[in-house]
């Protein structure tokens, strides 16, 4: 479901912050499979626009988790149900976990957002790809103009890297449309956003 209010009162735990801007947690970055911090007085601030990556990555279980994403000054946010010992638990191992958050909920973090009609994948480790390439997000939602996952050309997500139709996306947190338009896109989109991650 859609918070507008936002996550930053009423119990949450700040778990990361992710500048979409910045190479640090994409994919690939080891920070999603180990248990080191990063910037931890960045974290102290609370939701500053500063990356960080706290111990309660790995030591704090939760039962819902919410993600809120900042583009020109505008924070929107979403709670997503989801029981775990700790956010490494679910992420370190690789394994994809999926969510049933949908569509139009991952949309509403970003105003203007764009998707491609199908796949529409979404939760933790996501991958779309025929080779080593291509898509992967650790946490989102990914989303095809073709039926399957396998190449697909749009997402909204954080820790994501993306190789794929002669685009090498900078876009480690926020928004990208390429390649095919669609009823949800009429143009390729790029939003870079700035991400939180919180869990209670």
């Amino acid at each position: 479901m859609a918070d507008t209010a936002g996550c930053g009162k009423g119990g949450w735990t700040l778990v990361m912050k992710v500048d979409g801007n910045k190479n640090d947690f994409n994919y690939s970055s080891s920070y999603w499979t180990n248990k080191k911090t990063f910037a931890v007085e960045d974290g102290l601030e609370g939701l500053s626009e500063k990356q960080t990556k706290m111990a309660s990555y790995w030591n704090t279980p939760f039962t819902r988790i919410c993600l809120g994403m900042k583009v020109n000054d505008v924070t929107n946010w979403i709670t997503i149900d989801k029981k775990a010992r700790s956010l490494f638990d679910v992420i370190a191992g690789g394994a994809t976990t999926r969510t049933t958050a949908g569509k139009e909920t991952w949309k509403s973090l970003i105003a203007g957002s764009s998707l491609q009609n199908n796949c529409n994948d979404e939760g933790f480790n996501l991958r779309c790809q025929i080779n080593e390439l291509y898509m992967r997000v650790r946490i989102g939602l990914v989303a095809n103009n073709e039926v399957t996952c396998d190449t697909c050309d749009s997402y909204i997500g954080l820790g994501v890297s993306y190789l794929g139709c002669g685009i090498q996306s900078t876009i480690t947190c926020g928004n990208l449309a390429v390649c095919h338009s669609s009823s949800h896109y009429n143009a390729d989109t790029y939003i870079w956003a700035f991400g939180y991650i919180l869990v209670q």
